[in-house]
């Protein structure tokens, strides 16, 4: 029986509905405290923009809720443990599971299952509606709340170089030959680094080479004189469609599949993507944090109630979680300068923190 850790389909039954219950309900708490609170920092910026109203506040609050979520579950599993098996505790409900022979980690099983399917749930959540809602939303930021539409691959704010000369646009849409700048600014630099000439175009679409303009206006600066262009010229010839790929990749904004193109082609450059490795295999990794919870905090259901060690072992329950968050984090921090290869700073967090639950339960409890 020790090495059956299902004995029983009833009390299995029981634990896991009565743990994803506390697990929705804390992380429903949460998403309403933490959305409230993002509101009244966000919903003055969001209204002073003209136009914007309340179907922009509710726009805002949908494209947040989705991080909140990602960002905030794990916490809620380590919270709901910590309740659920305190009030087991509490109603001496896990002395009568140790009485009829069921081990610490028999009484942890169901618990431990039910995350795991919480953590498959979660990595399809962040893969699907995450990464998107991320890419809705910083474009919006981007603009300050403006009116704009988002588009798959929409940028904004972003300028590449033509040997001297700048090429810049305030969004940039599309892929490969079918790119689209809006706004362009091109500015035409002197040997000493001076712009010596500055063109501005609504749009610019690839011209295979360069970038062709469409209603172009062209200001001489030595002459202080303006004067609108003829036709479509074509600019930045050094601007190549390789060039424009290279951009300063979200990981957060982007699914695995896409991630992983947008590493190979930094790579290709010679950039470094050691944060973004890192953050790629964080997408895999992070979600089973949700798994070590009920581990973590499994310290949390044991002892005796009456003993008056029972808050001790919440205390030190939350404290066992909350130093995994950090030391998660600060493996990502190290990752991003060089630090730590990317594999290990995903990586030895989890495993580091699954041996140190295995320990505090087993000198515990087994």
């Amino acid at each position: 029986m020790l090495f059956d850790f299902f004995p029983s389909a009833t009390l299995n039954w029981y634990l896991a509905r009565t743990f994803a219950v506390r697990i929705l309900a804390v992380l429903a708490m949460l998403v309403l405290v933490l959305l409230m609170l993002d509101l009244l920092g966000e919903t003055g910026e969001i209204l002073a923009v003209p136009g914007n109203g309340e179907p922009d506040l509710l726009r805002y609050a949908g494209l947040r809720v989705p991080q909140i979520i990602a960002r905030f579950l794990p916490y809620s599993v380590l919270l709901a443990t910590i309740i659920t098996l305190a009030a087991l505790n509490q109603n001496s409900e896990v002395v009568a599971m140790k009485a009829a022979g069921l081990s610490a980690h028999q009484i942890l099983a169901p618990l431990i299952l039910t995350a795991t399917v919480i953590a498959a749930v979660s990595f399809t959540f962040n893969e699907r509606v995450v990464t998107r809602a991320t890419a809705h939303l910083t474009a919006w930021q981007a603009v300050d709340y403006a009116a704009i539409e988002v588009t798959p691959g929409l940028r904004t704010n972003v300028y590449f170089n033509d040997g001297n000369d700048v090429l810049m646009a305030e969004r940039l849409s599309g892929t490969g030959a079918a790119t689209v700048l809006d706004q362009v600014t091109f500015y035409e630099r002197d040997g000493n680094g001076m712009i010596a000439r500055q063109i501005h175009a609504q749009r610019a679409t690839y011209a295979a080479p360069g970038w062709r303009l469409e209603g172009a206006r062209s200001f001489n600066v030595a002459t202080a004189q303006g004067n609108i262009l003829a036709g479509t010229p074509v600019v930045a010839e050094g601007v190549t469609l390789g060039q424009i790929g290279l951009r300063s990749v979200d990981a957060d904004a982007e699914p695995l599949r896409e991630l992983s193109a947008s590493i190979d082609a930094l790579e290709s450059a010679g950039r470094r993507t050691n944060e973004l490795e890192a953050k790629w295999w964080h997408k895999i990794s992070g979600p089973l944090a949700t798994v070590l919870m009920p581990l973590l905090g499994g310290v949390a259901g044991f002892g005796l109630a009456r003993s008056g060690q029972l808050l001790a072992r919440a205390v030190i329950g939350m404290s066992l979680g909350f130093a995994y968050f950090v030391v998660d984090n600060a493996a990502l921090a190290m990752a991003s300068f060089g630090g730590y290869p990317p594999l290990l700073a995903a990586w030895a967090p989890f495993f580091l923190f699954l041996m140190v639950g295995e320990t505090v339960l087993v000198r515990t409890e087994e």
